[in-house]
């Protein structure tokens, strides 16, 4: 929001058009903001850049909201903005309320956001929880920037997977001998035991039966406790049944882009970016996993999508060249592949196992249950999809400012106990008209400028991904809001029935306003609660 203000003033005084970058400078004696527009020009103008940034200088100095433009090293411009456009921008956000942060740069484009699609087979544990808590925040990020964001989970109820299942329920309800790669934990027996109705002696019925029971009373209850809610459950079996597996072969081989060998069919996969070719139809005529998966992005297309984007788990890494060359054999479009790292628990610094009755995985629900739904997601998401995440069990049930979101919640919960209080004391109309004016000192004119640096997130994530800036956002803005809370009196040195400093309700809005902020992130874009009291 600044800096897109500033960069306008800058391009008005530009000599020549140049693709400059504003951004803020490592200290605050470097100025607000620093740009490299000087560097830039002077080899396009052939001009040394200390000469042409003097040039630029001299003409922004003159600008209301530039205060001053100092010139570092061979030419950078470290401006120091005037406390006017503070306050501008300040009423702007203010005004824009809960629709702060919003930018309109995708105009409704439909994206679809596939994540977590966990088998079936077992209850959801937490090497599922990257993917899904990070699938619902990009999905919030990119509504923010404009899109018409779907979250699918593709239900993968057919297949070996399926048939290995059901084969696990009959083993656990004595009709066959149990093997080795059988499906293990409690869940299996107590399945078995809960519907034996439900069991026959096809294990392929038998597996999608009970596909049916897990989705329904394991999967969905966990992903509700994560705070996800899906668009759309897509079911494999019912791609298989509806004819679109020929169809996608007689569209491929129409194209040209398979063969035969050996008895198989082959997908030319290595002519669009694949290190090799795949088999698409075994010799024996059962497809590999390559023709449903391509069969169900070809559907995704097809139902009007112009962005797809799936999140996979790292054991996923070597697939994604198989399927981005595949969803471009269809000539739809592309697909974009995000693969997250592994999880791992941590309890007083010693890796832990949690479940008991899920074989050798830890479950999510354990998870939520142990340390509570909004520490959940907020650790999950807080680093990059491509770091490997050690969950500190105890740091995230910690009640102090060590805890990242405890103490971004407990700044939030500062803001609304000071609203809270001026309600208390029947100054809450008359602040509203605070003179913002009077708002000078450096903490609440850094305040203002963090803040308004959320629309330019929204955008840079929108295209990056990287979801874990949001979660950093918020810690930096708590930050300056308790620096500015430590360096500025609100209401300490006013008792109700006397007169009012000059300071208290520009103030007063600015706290106001800095909660909405600070809610918008941690409610409609992180996904967690921002509570007021604690």
């Amino acid at each position: 929001m600044l800096f897109f203000r500033i960069s306008e003033i800058i391009s008005e005084v530009l000599p020549e058009k140049v693709n400059f970058t504003v951004e803020t400078p490592p200290e605050k004696k470097f100025g607000d903001l620093a740009c490299n527009a000087a560097m830039l020009l002077a080899k396009k103008l052939k001009k040394p850049p200390r000469e042409l940034a003097e040039e630029i200088s001299e003409k922004l100095s003159k600008n209301k909201f530039i205060e001053k433009v100092e010139i570092a090293g061979p030419g950078f411009l470290n401006i120091f903005l005037a406390p006017v456009i503070f306050h501008e921008t300040l009423l702007a956000i203010e005004k824009a309320g809960s629709e702060f942060g919003k930018i309109e740069i995708a105009r409704k484009e439909k994206v679809n956001l596939e994540f977590i699609s966990a088998n079936p087979t077992g209850p959801l544990t937490i090497a599922n929880g990257r993917g899904g808590f990070g699938g619902d925040v990009l999905a919030r990020v990119l509504e923010f920037a404009g899109f018409e964001a779907a979250r699918e989970f593709y239900v993968n109820d057919s297949g070996k997977q399926i048939e290995l299942f059901g084969k696990s329920i009959l083993a656990a309800a004595g009709k066959i001998e149990a093997e080795e790669d059988f499906y293990r934990g409690d869940y299996i027996e107590k399945l078995a035991k809960k519907y034996p109705e439900k069991i026959s002696k096809n294990a392929e019925k038998t597996g999608k039966e009970f596909a049916k029971i897990m989705i329904e009373e394991e999967i969905k209850p966990s992903i509700e406790k994560m705070g996800v809610k899906f668009d759309e459950w897509f079911s494999e079996v019912s791609l298989r049944e509806g004819g679109g597996m020929e169809e996608t072969l007689e569209f491929l081989k129409s194209k040209n882009l398979t063969y035969k060998k050996e008895g198989a069919v082959w997908l030319r996969t290595s002519d669009f970016g694949d290190d090799k070719d795949r088999v698409i139809v075994k010799s024996g005529g059962e497809p590999t996993y390559a023709l449903p998966d391509l069969m169900y992005h070809k559907n995704k297309f097809e139902r009007g999508f112009t962005k797809l984007i799936d999140i996979f788990g790292a054991d996923h890494h070597g697939y994604v060249p198989r399927l981005k060359a595949g969803v471009k054999m269809l000539g739809f479009g592309e697909v974009e592949v995000i693969i997250t790292q592994l999880v791992k628990l941590f309890r007083e610094g010693k890796e832990v196992r949690m479940s008991k009755r899920a074989g050798d995985f830890e479950l999510m629900d354990d998870l939520i249950s142990e340390v509570g739904a909004d520490a959940a997601r907020w650790f999950f998401v807080m680093r990059d999809w491509n770091t490997h995440l050690n969950f500190d069990l105890n740091l995230a049930k910690k009640q102090s400012s060590d805890n990242p979101v405890f103490y971004v919640q407990y700044a939030h919960t500062r803001m609304a106990s000071i609203l809270r209080k001026a309600s208390e004391w029947q100054i809450e109309d008359s602040w509203k008209t605070g003179d913002l004016d009077l708002l000078t000192h450096p903490t609440e004119l850094d305040l203002i400028k963090k803040m308004s640096e959320l629309p330019d997130l929204i955008e840079e994530i929108s295209k990056s991904y990287a979801i874990n800036t949001l979660t950093t956002f918020a810690r930096e803005l708590a930050e300056k809001f308790h620096k500015f809370y430590e360096s500025c009196p609100i209401l300490k040195n006013y008792k109700k029935g006397t007169e009012q400093p000059h300071y208290l309700a520009p103030r007063l809005r600015l706290v106001a306003t800095t909660k909405e902020v600070l809610r918008i992130v941690l409610e409609d874009l992180v996904g967690v609660s921002a509570p007021v009291k604690m």
